[in-house]
């Protein structure tokens, strides 16, 4: 089958790899389309030793599941965390934090950018046929936008940057102007300004942001530059949520955000069907995200594109 092969921080096309066979509980699913996020891309970069297929956004079909037969041709979207289930923390509920998981083209699992690929059938989940498969492929980063919401409380009353507008932050922006709260975005590029505008988001010049003010601030933009804006911007007895992942160590004055008592959450996967209800209600707008879509055998391609400055969205489909 055709893939993209990651090995010692080189992506490579590759188009003989065999095809993998389901465990016990797993399904064979046929990818359609596949989309680059920018924890691919740091994955390029080396944030994280892995070796295999990249890819963890992705809409596909069952071709076979031989424990259940029946979910044979159904499109699915997958939830990319694969736990074990008997261990602390699987009982706890928290099996995104299984020290056993693998996770889709991240830790220890084949991923998205390949004709096929494996998960348990209990991470599939049916997309509604009003769902197109190019807004069902961004159900993976809509959850992830979501967490936010399962982690900490966001009022009408609530004031909240999003510092950066890319991929991740223009998802983040659609779902909390959903709660009606004082929403503002760090916004550098007239493409992304635009986006937020046709959504009624507000964006904001990082240059005019006043210090110490808003409640909750959201840093998505992956750089030690964004968390400084951030920390800037949170008033005392605030919170940031970091929403991306980087390689490189970040600075932090401890001391500082004990006098201020400032609140640090991490955010990363979250809730698949909330998602899914939001995109069959038309209440997101993904693909206005998307700047371009490649033919698989164009992937390295669709690499070169992804990370140029101001890319938001670029996808892979068969």
């Amino acid at each position: 089958m055709q893939a993209l092969w990651l090995e010692n921080n080189q992506l490579t096309y590759q188009n003989n790899l065999p095809k993998p066979k389901p465990l016990h509980g797993e399904a064979l699913v046929r990818v359609r389309i596949a989309g680059i996020c920018a924890t691919d891309l740091e994955l390029l970069k080396g944030y994280y030793t892995y070796k295999g297929i990249l890819g963890h956004e992705f809409v596909g079909e069952i071709v076979e599941a031989a424990d259940a037969p029946e979910r044979i041709g159904e499109r699915v979207v997958g939830e990319i965390n694969t736990a074990c289930g008997k261990c602390d923390i699987c009982l706890r509920g928290q099996p995104t934090h299984c020290e056993q998981r693998t996770v889709l083209g991240i830790v220890n699992r084949n991923g998205a950018f390949a004709e096929y690929l494996c998960l348990p059938l209990k991470n599939l989940i049916t997309v509604p046929p009003s769902i197109p498969d190019e807004a069902a492929v961004f159900t993976e980063p809509l959850a992830a936008a979501l967490e936010i919401q399962e982690q900490v409380t966001i009022r009408p009353s609530t004031h909240v940057l999003i510092v950066g507008a890319g991929r991740l932050g223009q998802l983040i922006a659609q779902t909390l102007v959903l709660t009606g709260c004082d929403l503002e975005v760090v916004a550098r590029y007239d493409k992304q300004r635009q986006l937020l505008a046709t959504c009624q988001i507000k964006w904001i010049d990082e240059k005019t942001i006043q210090k110490r003010t808003f409640d909750i601030v959201i840093e998505a933009t992956g750089s030690i530059e964004g968390f400084t804006l951030a920390r800037h911007a949170v008033r005392p007895r605030g919170t940031i949520i970091l929403k991306s992942t980087f390689k490189g160590e970040l600075p932090i004055n401890l001391s500082a955000l004990v006098v201020d008592e400032i609140t640090l959450v991490g955010s990363r996967c979250g809730p698949f069907m909330p998602a899914l209800r939001l995109l069959e209600n038309k209440l997101i707008a993904p693909t206005l995200l998307i700047d371009e879509r490649f033919p698989f055998d164009k992937a390295l391609q669709a690499f070169e594109r992804a990370v140029q400055s101001g890319t938001l969205k670029v996808l892979l489909f068969f």
